[in-house]
């Protein structure tokens, strides 16, 4: 079962003054809708004892002014219906209104939240459960602001007023009413903590469903390959059935609660109709009283049955508020707090000293890795699967920080650099490639203001230029998701495109050619022979045919360098980069 779910309380109050601070900036909306509450509830609660003065004064009474009086006491009650239509459509706007705002910040909120985590958070939540977030549990709080909020607290203040109206009506009736209302008080107790732990689990299995929908349709292609279609349908068949289950939970305690309140509500209309009729023969009680009575008692059971039903609305919000407040708590992210400063220009001196990392403590993946790459070098670094070349390369650019030792840029620890200052001098071609749904000149600028002619520039020497002029709208066209409407290479090259663009000191090629076609990298390494002149570049490769070329080249085995030296170095020491070689050139 998920972590998040831990605490066992009916209400949290942290949880409810965290989401109230989300609501403070939007606070003049919401005190005018709940002026605009009040006044509703006030024309609802006016509404049966103008009827009772009807009934008393004049209908029953007659006399002269009886017909005008009539007359007078329907005007006030139509005029009290519209006016509470008004001010109800007022209420329900406003609080909309406010429930939108708030929903908005904290979405903005949350998202910033999680771009700005460390890649160790990333790992630990499923890009489904992510989307649940940031979705429904999101917009389960919109329902709370939107549907919840005002029907709640007029709901309260009706059913306070209501007390209030029975008192001022007839005192004696009022109180032998009020002797029917604790066991309502403890069926409501009793619902709200079977309520809590039934909406936990149903948000529980919605993520839990969210999340393996989301991972299996990305990778449906294996799914195919591998011909489980079948086994996959049935693990998420089971998975929500785990979710249907936690669903009839939910239905089974709200199906128990009403008819209870309904049998409660109806009890209390029988005393009423009981002790109010033998009150009314005894001239103790005037029909118009015992008319609003009735009135008013069904007026204050409709609320406690719209409380029932809101509280769904609001446990389900309180539940989904937890889940976000709990993942915006996790502060695991690569500190950002560096104070010293770059000297332009950026030379691209980069050394690594005894540097220690472990993705997994225990689990060491960099074991005392010390090398430099001096201004304008290009140092390759080759190895085995897991030998922890792309490491390197994430510890350079800060997505993990190391466990011990030092990397320094231009004789400056990179952990007292700013982010932004380094990531700017230092950027890496990975070896996949991310594109996003925009124009493929938004993906190649990603927000920097970079003139066209640089642009251009930057695509022509990545090969990317003739492609793209190809396409019917250039460089406007639009990527559908995934970049699908590009080939691989095409794809590849624009990455090449989007790096040169951004121009950065320090260049880091992780596996940067595996997607492009023989052809396609023979022109893109004639054009990067140009492009990393004068740079440092860091080039990781499995085809060793890439960094031949390479002023030295590092041979990683199990997070160690065991090999360094020139290509021709390396091949007549007849080690592990010989081996490597040769088993290459055959294969």
């Amino acid at each position: 079962m998920e972590q998040e779910i831990i605490a066992k309380g009916a209400y949290n109050p942290k949880i409810v003054r965290r989401l109230a601070a989300y609501a403070v900036p939007h606070r003049s909306i919401i005190v005018f809708a709940f002026l605009a509450m009040l006044i509703s509830t006030i024309t609802e609660l006016l509404q049966p004892v103008v009827l009772q003065r009807a009934i008393d004064s004049y209908i029953l009474a007659g006399g002269e002014g009886a017909a005008a009086g009539i007359v007078r006491s329907c005007l006030i009650f139509i005029g009290l219906l519209l006016g509470g239509m008004l001010f109800a459509f007022l209420e329900t706007y406003l609080i909309s209104l406010a429930g939108q705002k708030v929903m908005k910040d904290l979405r903005v909120s949350l998202f910033r939240h999680i771009i700005g985590r460390s890649l160790a958070f990333i790992a630990e939540h499923p890009s489904g459960r992510l989307v649940t977030r940031i979705t429904n549990d999101v917009e389960t709080i919109n329902e709370l602001f939107s549907e919840v909020l005002t029907s709640l607290f007029k709901d309260l203040f009706i059913m306070g007023g209501v007390v209030i109206t029975l008192f001022f009506l007839d005192a004696r009736l009022a109180f032998i009413t009020a002797l029917s209302l604790p066991p309502v008080l403890v069926c409501t107790l009793i619902f709200r903590v079977r309520a809590r732990e039934a909406f936990r689990k149903v948000r529980h299995w919605v993520s839990q469903a969210n999340s393996f929908f989301a991972e299996h349709i990305a990778g449906v292609k294996i799914i195919q390959l591998f011909t489980q279609e079948t086994r996959t349908a049935q693990v998420y068949e089971d998975v929500n059935q785990n979710l249907t289950k936690s669903n009839l939970g939910e239905m089974y305690v709200f199906a128990t609660f009403r008819p209870i309140i309904d049998f409660l509500g109806s009890l209390s209309l029988g005393i009423i109709l009981y002790f109010g009729a033998l009150r009314n023969l005894n001239a103790g009680l005037s029909l118009g009283t015992f008319v609003a009575f009735i009135n008013l008692i069904r007026k204050f059971y409709q609320p406690v049955m719209d409380i029932a039903e809101k509280y769904t609305i609001l446990q389900s919000a309180l539940v989904g508020a937890e889940r976000i407040f709990q993942m915006m708590d996790d502060g695991r992210c690569i500190p950002d707090t560096g104070k010293d400063v770059l000297e332009k220009p950026v030379r691209g001196a980069v050394s690594f000293q005894n540097v220690e990392f472990a993705y997994k403590a225990g689990e060491p993946v960099l074991r005392g890795i010390s090398f430099t790459v001096n201004p304008g070098e290009t140092l390759a670094i080759v190895g085995s699967t897991g030998a922890g070349k792309t490491t390197i390369a994430s510890l350079l650019t800060r997505l993990w920080d190391i466990d011990s030792g030092s990397i320094t840029l231009d004789g400056k620890d990179i952990r007292g650099l700013p982010l932004s200052q380094l990531r700017g001098a230092v950027q890496p071609i990975q070896q996949e490639v991310t594109l996003f749904s925009q124009s493929i000149r938004e993906n190649i600028t990603l927000g920097l203001e970079i003139p066209e002619e640089r642009l251009v520039r930057a695509a022509r020497l990545a090969q990317a230029h003739d492609f793209i002029s190809a396409l019917p709208q250039g460089y406007d066209t639009m990527l559908q998701e995934g970049a699908v409407n590009l080939s691989s290479g095409q794809r590849q090259l624009l990455s090449f495109a989007r790096i040169l663009a951004h121009n950065p000191r320090v260049l880091i090629l992780d596996e940067a050619t595996s997607s492009i076609d023989t052809e396609t990298e023979k022109l893109v390494q004639k054009a990067m022979k140009t492009v990393l002149e004068g740079r440092t570049s860091i080039v990781i490769a499995h085809r060793l045919s890439t960094v031949r070329s390479a002023s030295r080249i590092l041979v990683l085995s199990e997070g160690r360098i065991i090999e360094e030296g020139s290509h021709e170095e390396l091949l007549a020491k007849g080690g592990m980069y010989h081996a490597l070689y040769n088993l290459q050139m055959q294969s």
